[in-house]
């Protein structure tokens, strides 16, 4: 089959033939029918810093955003059929661990990502275990069924707990607007914000959180220091309830907790290229704020609370706008170029070679 390899250690990836996988005891092959790129995918691609010291499997099959139909079934599964519309959580867990048993599954200790420490599903063909497949909807369109993984990240973002407080006349504040900074606008929307108020400094991302429906949309590199002064203003002296970093830049990680009302919440999704400082005393301490890290998707909690927006027409609309450009998935190499450009929010795969 047709695939794109991280071949060496280097930037780039190549398209070879390799040979076909075959499913094993609980697991499913399944035959592409949409794939997304992620900026994990475009970190690898590039091999940062951060690609250098987190791979250790190459040879590697590129990609874990899928939406696929299920061709074949390994012994032992029962709980899907041949012909099954299908997504893939991209978090393979071990099932045994204290975290698994225990409902962290997406925190396994012995976690294996698709994509990254397993060959993933930019290719004609992809297997993935039995637990990992969440059943579609038949009538749900292949773009929006393989973008469900960043949509879960961004409803993790914003209910990472059980008992986490109701969205609902909150003011939360996303930094960064790529694509889940952007789902993330949407999610907040759907379940209630009073406001949301959203930062960029990327023209085209600046123009599609005003499309997405942010309240408020901020360009630091304008305001400067005065940016968490503006976003007081905006929430009438308070400050955020919530806030989302997306970003992964070091002065939007400060300025969450800059911007944050005592007593409020950050979630911190985006990734760090190097390590990065914050007073503690201030932001966290003093302000009695409370901090998650989010990894992946809660399993499968997440995956309901997608299940549910995405029934929405008017949300499933709202998503498709997220989807800026489409490549047959053979033109891989241009569009990591139009990511690199700044001009694409999500770039859609269609299986042509």
């Amino acid at each position: 089959m047709k695939a794109f390899v991280k071949t060496t250690r280097a930037p780039g990836g190549e398209l070879r033939e390799v040979p076909e996988p075959r499913p094993g005891p609980g697991e499913v092959l399944v035959g592409l029918r949409a794939a997304s790129i992620c900026g994990t995918d475009l970190h690898i691609w590039d091999w940062n810093e951060w690609a250098q010291k987190r791979l250790q499997k190459i040879p590697l099959i590129l990609g874990h955003e899928l939406s696929g139909e299920v061709l074949e079934l390994g012994a032992g599964v029962r709980g899907l059929a041949v012909g099954d519309n299908v997504s893939a959580e991209t978090h393979i867990a071990d099932g045994t661990c204290y975290q698994c048993r225990t409902g962290r599954m997406h925190i396994c200790e012995n976690v294996r990502v698709l994509g990254v420490d397993t060959d993933g599903v930019f290719a004609e063909y992809a297997v993935i275990p039995e637990i990992n497949a969440w059943k579609n909807d038949p009538n749900l369109e292949p773009s929006l069924a393989s973008v469900q993984e960043p949509l879960g990240n961004a409803v993790h973002c914003l209910l990472p707990e059980d008992n986490v407080e109701d969205l609902a006349g909150k003011n939360v504040l996303i930094t960064g607007c790529g694509p889940i900074g952007l789902v993330a606008i949407l999610v907040a929307r759907a379940l209630g914000a009073a406001s949301v108020i959203a930062t960029e400094v990327n023209p085209t991302r600046l123009e599609l959180a005003h499309t997405m429906g942010a309240d408020s949309v901020l360009n630091p590199k304008d305001l400067g220091a005065r940016t968490a002064a503006e976003i007081r203003t905006l929430t009438g002296g308070a400050g955020a309830d919530i806030a989302l970093e997306m970003s992964g830049h070091p002065d939007s990680f400060r300025l969450a907790f800059d911007a944050l009302r005592p007593g409020g919440r950050v979630s911190l999704l985006g990734l760090f290229d190097r390590d990065v400082s914050l007073n503690v005393d201030d932001a966290i301490i003093f302000k009695a704020a409370r901090v998650h890290g989010i990894f992946g998707r809660r399993m499968f909690d997440t995956w309901y609370t997608v299940k549910g927006l995405l029934a929405k027409p008017r949300f499933r609309e709202d998503m498709r706008k997220i989807i800026t450009h489409r490549f047959p998935i053979g033109e891989l190499p241009q569009a990591m170029d139009v990511l690199h450009s700044g001009a694409a929010a999500k770039v859609s795969l269609e299986p042509r070679w």
